[in-house]
């Protein structure tokens, strides 16, 4: 209990200083927007909190089979502060900065071609917008999707090579998918099999689709404006986090799914043999 307890507690610190982390890092920030930044920070916190402190989970999927949600959580981690620092280094330069600023230059250019997912985002800014801006759009894309990229790559080395989730001991469905309805309606396999190719296939047009809503939301409603650096760094880490986390997403269900008809096999295959 006291374990679980301080487990909570200590995720919901590290979700908090996730949504705080650019509100404080960044110079100029409004006493207003610091004030907001906080109230979401602890509300998020505290949702984190409540959900890892409860021996039953009832939102968070896959719960007890890391490192699922602690990579996701990294890769959000990773790609805002990388981003923070980097917009933090155009008007407070360090060595990591600068060091920061140059790759992402190097990974923006290599990424920026025709019809790429950071050639959309560039495309996002607004009119006017100087060679300055655009690069500090075009640098932020490419190292949020460089970031979002790797992560994937480590889940898929980690299900594959180390046989996620059956390496931390026995895979609790019902407790890892609290989400999942099994009386829906149909065969379970089938369902985990749909919504495995939907979250993949999602996962993948998101990054097109996202620029495109946000292109039409700036004709017809409230324009994002990217030159704005926090604004710019939660657009860039929603738009690569989100698509990779429903493919992480359909690539866990796949897995799951591969293990409940391993298991039916290997059942059918005994009743055969006992029947013989």
């Amino acid at each position: 209990m006291i374990k679980r307890m301080i487990g909570a507690a200590v995720r919901a610190i590290l979700v908090a200083s996730v949504f705080t982390m650019p509100a404080i890092l960044l110079p100029g920030t409004s006493a207003d927007t610091v004030q907001m930044v906080v109230l979401l920070s602890l509300v998020a916190a505290l949702l984190v909190f409540v959900e890892y402190s409860s021996e039953y989970p009832s939102l968070i999927e896959f719960r007890n089979a890391p490192p699922f949600n602690r990579l996701r959580f990294l890769a959000l981690f990773c790609t805002v502060l990388t981003l923070t620092l980097m917009a933090r280094g155009q008007v407070m330069p360090t060595a990591l900065s600068s060091t920061l600023v140059g790759l992402g230059h190097m990974i923006g250019n290599a990424m920026d071609f025709p019809f790429s997912p950071v050639r959309l985002m560039v495309l996002l800014a607004p009119e006017g917008a100087t060679p300055p801006e655009l690069d500090q759009i075009r640098m932020h894309a490419g190292m949020s999707y460089l970031i979002a990229l790797a992560m994937l790559l480590s889940f898929v080395v980690v299900v594959r090579l180390l046989d996620w989730p059956l390496r931390h001991g026995a895979f609790n469905f019902w407790v890892n998918l609290p989400l999942f309805d099994p009386t829906a309606g149909g065969d379970v396999l089938r369902r985990l099999k749909r919504d495995s190719h939907v979250n993949v296939a999602l996962g993948f047009l998101l990054p097109f689709l996202i620029p495109a809503v946000l292109k039409t939301a700036s004709v017809y409603a409230v324009s994002v404006s990217l030159t704005d650096p926090q604004t710019l760094i939660w657009t860039m880490s929603a738009w690569a986090f989100l698509p990779i986390s429903l493919i992480m997403r359909g690539v866990a269900l796949m897995r799951i799914a591969d293990l409940i008809e391993e298991k039916r096999r290997r059942a059918y295959a005994q009743a055969e043999l006992q029947v013989a």
